[in-house]
């Protein structure tokens, strides 16, 4: 589960996903928060023309019905489930914000060879994490190898014509997951609903995905934090300006459950088909979107520290990542990425 922490004006707004949002404000400002893709969004505006703000959470609200409703893998009358349970090999039509998504579902999946896989369901689902329940034994690996075979970017293929956007899978059982980059989505969708709207100060937060645009309601940078990669305290090991960015952070350190005594992560590696175990426990990504920010993330917790330094370098991303040692944690951060940042903790033994 991403974990962010949005320092707005002089308190902090912790995004965990699990208990709800609250936020000290220092000056006024219009929220408007809830509960959408099984986490909590919270929308903040700063400064706007009192006619852009009727009837705007309404309208945030519903949009974020609506992504849900489209990119849900729980949901089985959504446009995803719809997709996943049409079994047949010709091209079905999508909408322009699916296709958005799993293009740079795919363009990510590439350039990470494999890590950041949308098709990676069936083994999410044998391990517990997806809409199946948690198994009550290890999964052999026989049923481990039965799900790889369902897996891969290659059996999948995006489209365009005339007519629209079209997806098309060549194993009639595909399964594609969106969740890693629904939140990613869901923010900037929300965030150009807001700039439609002539608002153009704001912070957007959904789940663990964020983007600002302008100052806070003090004529302050909206500052986040990334947190210390701990399940039993909240705290900041290093904080950001995000200059109008989008941000995201993937962990290994909060969704995960314990099984025949041993600790399995939510984040599962398609090249095994078993849950990571290396070393890495938090990646954070900056880009120019939300989206992007929660496609890369993903990725690279995946690759694990030095691949994912590596891919950080030769693809010029802002990348932040916490490593866990033998004495505690070690951090490591891209040439791009100190750009965006204000402070940094002592790296903390654990």
């Amino acid at each position: 589960m991403n974990q962010l922490v949005v320092f707005a004006l002089s308190g902090a707004l912790l995004l965990t996903g699990c208990d709800k949002p609250q936020v000290q404000h220092d000056a006024p400002a219009w929220t408007a928060e809830g509960k959408t893709m099984g986490t909590f969004y919270r929308v903040t505006v700063a400064d706007a023309p009192p006619e852009a703000l009727v009837g705007l959470k309404q309208q945030i609200s519903q949009l974020l019905e609506e992504d849900n409703h489209e990119l849900s893998t729980y949901q089985s009358d959504s446009n995803l489930s719809h997709f996943n349970q049409y079994a047949g090999t010709d091209p079905q039509r999508i909408t322009t914000g699916m296709a958005e998504i799993i293009s740079t579902a795919l363009r990510i999946g590439v350039k990470t060879e494999g890590a950041m896989d949308i098709t990676v369901g069936p083994l999410v689902n044998l391990w517990g994490f997806g809409p199946d329940k948690q198994p009550i034994k290890m999964p052999d690996q026989q049923q481990i190898d039965a799900a790889r075979r369902l897996v891969g970017l290659r059996h999948l293929t995006l489209s365009e014509n005339v007519q629209g956007q079209w997806l098309q899978k060549d194993l009639p059982n595909l399964y594609v997951d969106l969740s890693t980059l629904g939140e990613g989505y869901a923010t900037d969708h929300v965030a150009r609903l807001l700039e439609k709207r002539g608002v153009n100060r704001y912070l957007v937060s959904v789940g663990g995905a964020v983007i600002t645009r302008g100052v806070s309601p003090t004529g302050r940078p909206w500052r986040v934090a990334i947190q210390r990669p701990t399940d039993k305290e909240d705290v900041a090991q290093a904080i950001v300006d995000l200059q109008g960015h989008g941000i995201s952070t993937s962990g290994s350190y909060r969704n995960y459950y314990e099984l025949d005594g041993k600790r399995l992560s939510h984040i599962i590696d398609p090249a095994t088909g078993r849950p990571i175990e290396h070393k890495l426990v938090s990646a954070t990504v900056i880009a120019t979107t939300a989206l992007e920010a929660d496609g890369w993330d993903t990725g690279l917790m995946v690759l694990g520290t030095q691949k994912a330094k590596d891919l950080a370098l030769r693809e010029g991303l802002a990348v932040y990542l916490i490593t866990k040692t033998a004495d505690g944690f070690t951090t490591w951060m891209s040439p791009q990425f100190k750009a965006f940042v204000i402070s940094q903790a002592q790296v903390s033994a654990s």
